[in-house]
């Protein structure tokens, strides 16, 4: 059975709602789908079921469960295990309103105790039908009052028992049991099973598995969303301290382009990392210092290009850094190749989470067909792409991914890397995984958006979500503020302003 995290379920949602598709309706078609599947096992007219709920989305699935059986004919008890005022998202508000106007078909109670539900104890016991809906793919821990006693009623109840998505106790990413667990006749999950329900662990707590389509369509998983972003960029902790959100190491510039490193890493800081350090030739440190006070910008050896007798230092510098960022700028003389590669055998070799770009992917060409690039996430656009790997890709046009794609997944599993193709729809892949970024405008083929991407990149594989997902997030984030400026002033902005933009952009997408 084809299985999902609990995080990917959650981005699956938000990325739908990006398309259009309400968490309303989502939320309708989850609860009318178990009542259809559970139809399947009972008839369910004249019957007496009780739903157990609580304030999250899953408990909004249990208000609509209510409904669509009391439509059906049975009599229906909703216990609501908190306070009405303490429902949690306006889906499942909305739900409950609606559910408190059939009171001729639905009797609400609320029961926040222990001592409340013993009140409920002989109905929950004879009644035909009993549904899990109080805690989801969010539960953590082992069940707190009521949860716990409103499972053990449950569980010697001599009705069927009904799980929604995940039964309540089971920790939906692993299987394991959190002290006491719902133990379900049928599990009724959404979209795709939860990876943890899967386990042997779970099993005897799942009974039958079954799977619904609550209406997620394929581009929620094919187009990168905001759901994706969400996964790798959690807020803050309130007391975190300096360089525990992200130490950059950016490489890069030379006399002829001090701007590229600078923008990458100021694009980091925006999106969120800590600390940024630009190791840059001699040459252009007063110029790239000039750019931001917020830059700790490191004068290697190379006076105007990056060359062999700067690797020992910049190896130095790579260590006290999560992630490295290295290309934009550099130039394309013999010696910068020689210390690009240098420099990327190093990475590999030590496995630090690293971006290489623009002018370090064009070295890298020479040696394609012994490169290892394990980890790496490579930013490559078309003219990069055929330099490092000697393909050329076929043209960019509304439906053009889907011919680059098998070159682009090709390349990633040669090379054991990420790659994130630069265009009007990127391509993101690590070979094996892929997503398609279908946002963005014109104004985002300035000179040194992809600068700005590399940094974003950096930034969050500091968080340590890995190369893959961290290239989908930036991918999505980079274009998402490019959209946000357009709104704001046409397709007239630079690189700069896109940097500038990425606090707003992640505002409003409440990050």
């Amino acid at each position: 059975m084809d299985a999902i995290l609990p995080e990917e379920a959650k981005a699956l949602d938000e990325n739908a709602g990006f398309l259009g598709i309400k968490m309303l309706q989502l939320m309708e078609n989850a609860g009318r789908g178990v009542v259809e599947r559970t139809s399947q096992l009972l008839s369910l007219k004249g019957k007496d079921a009780v739903v157990l709920s609580y304030t999250g989305n899953k408990g909004g699935d249990g208000f609509v469960i209510a409904r669509h059986l009391s439509s059906l004919g049975t009599r229906v008890l909703l216990l609501l295990l908190a306070k009405p005022n303490q429902i949690a998202t306006e889906e499942a508000k909305t739900n409950f309103e609606i559910a408190s106007k059939l009171r001729s078909s639905i009797r609400i109670c609320v029961a926040q105790t222990p001592s409340d539900l013993a009140l409920f104890k002989e109905e929950i016991s004879s009644a035909d039908l009993v549904v899990d809906a109080m805690l989801g793919t969010g539960s953590k821990g082992p069940l707190r009052e009521p949860m716990k006693t409103a499972v053990e009623l449950a569980n010697v109840s001599r009705g069927i028992r009904v799980a929604v998505d995940v039964p309540t106790g089971i920790n939906p990413a692993t299987g394991e049991v959190l002290g006491s667990a719902f133990r379900a006749d049928l599990t009724v999950t959404h979209h795709r099973a939860k990876v943890g329900i899967l386990s042997e662990a779970a099993k005897p707590y799942c009974g039958k598995i079954e799977v619904i389509s609550i209406g997620i369509p394929p581009e929620a998983e094919l187009y990168c969303g905001p759901g994706d972003l969400r996964m790798v960029m959690g807020r803050r902790g309130v007391y975190s301290h300096k360089g525990e959100n992200g130490r950059v190491l950016v490489i890069g510039g030379s006399s002829r382009y001090a701007g590229a490193p600078s923008l990458a890493g100021i694009a980091a800081l925006k999106v969120g990392a800590d600390l940024v350090t630009i190791a840059v030739p001699s040459s252009i440190v007063g110029e790239v210092r000039s750019y931001s006070p917020d830059l700790i910008v490191v004068p290697l050896p190379s006076d105007e290009m990056l060359s062999a007798n700067s690797v020992p230092q910049l190896k130095r510098e790579i260590a006290a850094a999560d992630t490295v960022v290295m290309g934009m700028g550099l130039g394309i003389d013999k010696g910068t190749a020689s210390a690009v590669k240098a420099i990327c055998m190093h990475l590999v070799e030590i496995g630090k989470p690293s971006v290489i770009d623009a002018d370090a992917l064009k070295a890298l060409g020479g040696d394609r067909d012994a490169l290892s690039l394990r980890g790496c996430i490579i930013t490559p656009h078309a003219g990069e792409f055929l330099a490092l790997t000697g393909e050329r890709l076929a043209a960019d046009r509304e439906d053009g991914w889907q011919e680059r794609l098998p070159a682009v997944r090709a390349w990633a599993s040669k090379l054991k890397c990420t790659v994130l193709l630069k265009s009007r729809y990127d391509i993101i892949t690590d070979g094996v995984s892929f997503k398609v970024k279908t946002i963005g405008n014109a104004g985002l083929a300035v000179g040194g958006t992809g600068d700005v991407l590399a940094g974003i990149a950096g930034a969050v594989l500091c968080r340590g979500a890995g190369p893959y997902r961290s290239a989908v997030a930036a991918s999505f984030l980079n274009s998402y503020a490019g959209d946000v400026l357009e709104a704001e002033m046409g397709q007239h902005f630079t690189a700069k302003d896109l940097s500038d933009a990425m606090p707003r952009a992640l505002r409003s997408l409440r990050l």
